[in-house]
């Protein structure tokens, strides 16, 4: 598909943010978490397009993308369920499996702050130690978390102790990649 207005972009696998400019030749390799991977005709780079500008490759996709928001509680009040779910909405743009199932979330604690609300820190990892989509991922993280009810902070941290490895990875994230 051809898009009809220039869009930023992160160049995957570096991290790098670039512009597309308006008619430039993407192909769709993947739409997982509202965020989606494409890839261009003309130079073969593959980039991710973030939920919020998802528009520019069509009307379906930004749908996906606001579909996955958080849905409020009843009463309003936080659910730690909840975050769960968001950090299940965010991919790896090269790989078809959360970052829950790939084992990259160390830690997820979920704190009640004085003045009302929560604050939740989160350690997490990436699959390779220079992966320049670290840094991406963490702000997908943040936002995400962010935009549950209830989470008034949220930090994230991105660490390298232990070593993520495959061992980390859920039988649910090896049946999706054929490994089982």
């Amino acid at each position: 598909m051809v898009i009809d207005r220039e869009v930023e972009a992160t160049l995957i696998p570096s991290g790098d943010r670039v512009m597309v400019p308006a008619g430039t030749d993407l192909r769709v390799m993947q739409t997982l978490g509202g965020n989606v991977t494409v890839q261009s005709e003309s130079t073969g780079q593959l980039l991710r397009i973030d939920a919020k500008d998802a528009d520019v490759l069509g009307e379906e996709y930004a749908q996906a993308a606001k579909a996955l928001e958080p849905k409020h509680s009843e009463d309003g009040s936080f659910n730690e369920d909840q975050v769960w779910e968001q950090l299940r909405t965010v991919y790896d743009p090269e790989i078809p499996v959360n970052i829950v199932e790939l084992g990259l979330v160390y830690q997820c604690k979920a704190e009640p702050l004085p003045e009302g609300g929560h604050r939740v820190d989160i350690q997490m990892t990436v699959t390779a130690p220079g992966c320049g989509m670290g840094p991406v991922l963490v702000e997908d993280v943040k936002r995400k978390v962010s935009s549950v009810p209830g989470v008034k902070e949220a930090h994230v941290e991105l660490v390298w102790e232990p070593p993520w490895d495959q061992s980390r990875m859920s039988d649910v994230a090896r049946l999706e990649l054929g490994w089982m």
